[in-house]
């Protein structure tokens, strides 16, 4: 007896053992798929130049993940319970990493980055070379090329690789979640589930955490990483032309989905709950819940017509959850807006590069989400807090951070000087850009081509759109060390010194440009915590607000709302309104509109400050609807409790 009762205990630990390997490997599953995410936000900027495409076609290529994964939710959330979780995990794992490996593709079959340049027909000139017969050069060369390059340098369509992969990327992230939290559900004690589950979110904020900081580090390797000479690039990581090592992180993040796909492979589809014994009862339950599949299968259309539209209904007639999904809609519609352009937003606004930008993005930020979400928690737990008091919480946190965000229109820059954009040539009024604004008589002579963007810092503090656009009649040195001279527009201006020279970039940012950066970020911090502890007892309305039968229902929809009215069109529409912005557009091989060089900042700034304050405020008419409604119901619930039990008073005073 005794023989037989040892592997009985062994099988046991075994079993639980198991279920600590699935949570282990599910943990790696959710940083992972959380890692690549935010690896691709941060990566935006860096693709929209490499394929030279506007922000609003970027935006298209963001919402691609959310089009993936309602493609495949209903299927996961239908057949996912009844099949082999682990595995449809390990799935999910390695086609999310087929999407990554998809969006690196385009690095590998199109030809070494090629940025607008100035200088490539003078690394073998001699320096006292005449700038006005260099560009005579340029010009005749560029018309004889220009039929086969736009033959060779066709790859302008390779973005729909990225877009493509993407998608994938999202389908294959639809059934990670849903899955390990069932399976983790099934098999653990209910006590223990909970606290299990918040392990997992924990993995969530460390995974962006990582895919930022390694979007950071990739952002600041030249992306033909090996095969160029870094001495023998001319533009430096705060250039609108730089183009980061976008390909090498998503790659890795690639690498990370599929080996953490690999532990679900050794996983069995169901384990005891935690606390049997033996295997007899794991044995029943499995045949149990077979049978009770291949029932419910037979009756499944019946049920989905006998269920689903009185549910639909239901949910339609429950006025705090629709007023609910109105509020998510127009909230999430500013938040993701804004997250997806914020790197941009601190290159543009603030003269950073975008490693600077995605590293302070990280770090300033992602902790505090975290503190915030967990603290509202807590207290939700620790006070017992009912629904209309979580509803007031929420309302009146989020209003407060709501008022403090306008203090964001007081962090600025102003617009750099750049003469024909944003000043004239005399350095001393405002324009109105038209192409023919980059002409003046101090470059006339020259017949410079307005198309190109290769900016020179004068010494008079002013950018100039190319060498030629300054007047520059000679130029020293090689490569990023090329030094232009002779500058006529330079000495335009009004500068006194002799020396009227120009180098490679554009001039810096104005001196307080740095402090403004550091008053935005602090912002942002307090904004966020903010923000994050008003947003457990927020979503504990909407789940309150649903029957106990509705819940699961409800939440979907909710989340399919939110995906659907705000994950796919925000980044879109967004990143049309920053187009509208722009000031001067790169230029493609063949004559078109490529990424964008240089943005009015102001009107960027009012555009991607102000959107997120309509969205926002909008969304407060709801909020205060629900809290009427919420009211209304709790007098209503007090005054039938006081009708059917007048001993009831007392109770009620007390809650008060």
């Amino acid at each position: 007896m005794k023989e037989t009762k040892k592997p009985a205990a062994t099988e046991k630990f075994c079993c639980i053992s198991k279920l600590k390997v699935f949570l282990l490997a599910s943990s790696f599953a959710y940083l992972a798929k959380t890692m690549s995410g935010a690896y691709m936000n941060s990566m935006l900027t860096q693709i929209e130049r490499r394929f030279n495409i506007p922000a609003s076609l970027v935006g298209i290529i963001n919402g691609s993940f959310e089009i993936g994964n309602l493609l495949m939710i209903a299927f996961v959330s239908y057949f996912g319970a009844k099949l082999h979780r682990p595995r449809i995990i390990t799935l999910g794992c390695t086609v999310m990493s087929f999407g990554c490996l998809l969006i690196s593709l385009p690095h590998f079959l199109m030809e070494r980055y090629q940025y607008e340049t100035a200088l490539s027909p003078l690394e073998n000139s001699s320096s006292s070379m005449s700038m006005c017969l260099i560009n005579q050069i340029q010009s005749s060369t560029s018309m004889e090329k220009q039929s086969a390059e736009c033959e060779q340098k066709s790859g302008s369509l390779m973005w729909v690789f990225v877009l493509v992969g993407n998608m994938i990327r999202g389908i294959g992230e639809t059934p990670i979640m849903p899955l390990v939290i069932s399976y983790v559900e099934d098999f653990s004690k209910a006590e223990n589930s909970p606290f299990y589950i918040g392990c997992l979110q924990i993995a969530t904020v460390i995974g962006p955490f990582i895919g930022f900081m390694l979007g950071s580090y990739c952002a600041q390797l030249y992306v033909d990483l090996g095969f160029t000479d870094i001495e023998e690039v001319t533009i430096t990581l705060t250039d609108a032309r730089w183009v980061g090592a976008w390909w090498l992180g998503i790659l890795i993040c690639g690498s990370v989905n599929l080996l953490t796909g690999i532990p679900f492979c050794f996983l069995p589809e169901s384990l005891p709950k935690e606390g049997q014994a033996s295997d007899t009862e794991l044995l029943s339950k499995i045949n149990e819940s077979k049978e009770r599949g291949e029932t419910q299968a037979k009756w499944r259309m019946r049920e989905i017509t006998k269920d689903f539209i009185p549910f639909l209904r239901s949910l339609f007639h429950n006025p705090v959850y629709m007023l609910f999904i109105c509020i998510t809609v127009m909230q999430f519609s500013a938040f993701i807006g804004m997250i997806t352009f914020m790197p941009k937003y601190l290159e543009q606004q603030y003269g950073k590069s975008a490693s600077q930008a995605i590293f302070l993005i990280a770090v300033y930020n992602l902790p505090v989400i975290c503190i915030g979400y967990f603290l509202g928690g807590f207290l939700m737990k620790k006070f017992k807090i009912s629904t209309i008091q979580a509803a007031n919480i929420a309302f009146w946190i989020s209003l407060i951070e709501y008022l403090i965000y306008f203090a964001a229109y007081f962090t600025v820059c102003e617009n750099s000087p750049v003469a024909g954009l944003t000043v004239s040539y005399e350095g001393i009024e405002q324009v109105s850009y038209m192409e023919t604004t980059l002409l003046a008589d101090c470059n006339s002579d020259c017949g410079c081509s307005s198309k190109v963007w290769d900016p020179v810092c004068g010494k008079n503090g002013i950018t100039y759109v190319s060498p030629c656009l300054a007047g520059c009649k000679a130029s020293d040195g090689t490569s990023k060390y090329t030094v232009f001279e002779n500058c006529t527009c330079v000495a335009a201006s009004g500068f006194s010194s002799g020396n009227v020279s120009a180098v490679l970039g554009q001039c810096d940012k104005e001196a307080n440009c740095d402090m403004m950066l550091h008053y935005f970020l602090i912002l942002s911090v307090v904004c966020s915590f903010i923000y994050s502890l008003g947003a457990m007892p927020g979503y504990m309305v909407l789940i309150r607000s649903l029957k106990p039968e509705e819940k699961s229902f409800g939440v979907g929809i909710h989340t399919l709302a939110s995906r659907v009215f705000a994950g796919i069109p925000s980044p879109i529409y967004f990143g049309a309104l920053i187009d509208t912005t722009c000031l001067k557009w790169g230029t493609l091989s063949c004559g078109g509109e490529g990424a964008c060089r240089m943005y009015d900042i102001v009107t960027y700034r009012w555009l991607y400050l102000g959107l997120p304050a309509i969205l926002r405020g909008l969304s407060y008419i709801p909020c205060v609807l629900i809290l009427l409604i919420l009211k209304k119901q709790l007098t209503s619930s007090e005054e039938k409790t006081l009708n059917s039990s007048p001993m009831a008073t007392e109770v009620i005073e007390e809650q008060k």
